[in-house]
């Protein structure tokens, strides 16, 4: 039985620092030569403070701000601990009931807005951290931006124009505008 539990113990003191230690630190010193913004968390600055990540979904509310895909995380909207989709079904009542709300929440915060709801303003992300919503759920809120801003329509459509990314590699996805940046740029305009 010793015979056997000695290079037991060894392989495994052997692989846990090889698998545990080596290798991660190797991956991560890798990232950051290589990617080292992605490595870091993608963050962005605001001066000298992190805000937040390009790659996690914010939590906007100000009518003044653009607002972000809708977060299906508990116990707080945009919460990366707990990502994550409501997995309800597209028949299933609580997902139906909470769309007619988001809808009604919508047209009680813009009510001169009679434009159609971009689908991904009142349905939230398979992760639940979305940053991005689409150029059609910017548009739509670009009139009420402008208004609670006191700016032009056409200063908060460039603003929009210059966040808008096209597809990625010119292949894959859709357009997009990270919703963080949006807000980032229209607050420096001030």
């Amino acid at each position: 039985m010793k015979s056997l539990l000695r290079p037991a113990l060894c392989l495994l003191l052997a692989l846990s620092l090889i698998t545990g230690l080596a290798y991660p630190l190797a991956v991560l010193g890798l990232a950051k030569l290589v990617f080292p913004d992605q490595a870091h968390g993608s963050l962005v600055y605001h001066g000298t403070s992190a805000v937040g990540s390009r790659l996690i979904g914010q939590n906007f509310a100000d009518p003044g701000h653009f607002w972000g895909r809708l977060s299906a995380t508990a116990p707080q909207p945009a919460n990366g601990l707990a990502s994550g989709g409501s997995n309800l079904a597209p028949q299933n009542p609580a997902l139906i009931d909470a769309v007619k709300a988001r809808i009604a929440a919508l047209q009680a915060a813009d009510p001169q807005n009679h434009a159609a709801i971009p689908v991904d303003l009142v349905t939230a992300s398979a992760s639940g951290l979305d940053p991005d919503i689409s150029p059609a759920a910017a548009q739509y809120q670009l009139a009420r931006v402008a208004r609670a801003r006191g700016v032009s329509e056409q200063r908060v459509a460039d603003a929009i124009a210059q966040a808008t990314q096209g597809r990625q590699w010119g292949l894959f996805g859709e357009a997009r505008v990270n919703v963080l940046q949006l807000n980032l740029a229209l607050d420096a305009m001030r």
